[in-house]
């Protein structure tokens, strides 16, 4: 399996509403639920709007479309990034997986995943 190096560091943070997340980015992620509202976005793209944030996250993200009943594809990933204790932040689309770590964590996982076989691309 293939996995695609993302070359942008991102802020997962909780907002107050939308009004100014820039949805025209590259990269853009909300999250809403009964309890948050939470924007993962490239940390230059912060909105001022925000009450909590965490930086210095990286991420990548599973080559090519995965059909929505496949099974064991993030339960593979995050077994491996565990075992190395390596804690992960996920977002699912409808196309794909994207898997974020902490920035001092990247390269150890990325190391571990070519490691049990995993093709990185850069």
């Amino acid at each position: 399996m293939k996995i695609k190096v993302i070359e942008y560091s991102f802020t997962v943070c909780k907002i107050m509403n939308i009004s100014d997340v820039d949805f025209n980015d590259e990269f853009c992620f909300v999250g809403k639920t009964d309890e948050e509202l939470s924007l993962v976005c490239r940390t230059e793209k912060v909105p001022d709007n925000i009450t909590e944030r965490e930086d210095s996250w990286k991420a990548f993200r599973i080559e090519g479309i995965l059909e929505l009943s496949m099974i064991g594809i993030l339960s593979k990933i995050s077994a491996i990034l565990a075992e190395n204790r390596i804690g992960i932040f996920v977002i699912s689309t409808y196309n794909t997986d994207y898997i974020m770590v902490k920035k001092e964590n990247f390269e150890k996982a990325l190391k571990v995943l070519k490691e049990k076989g995993y093709e990185v691309l850069l």
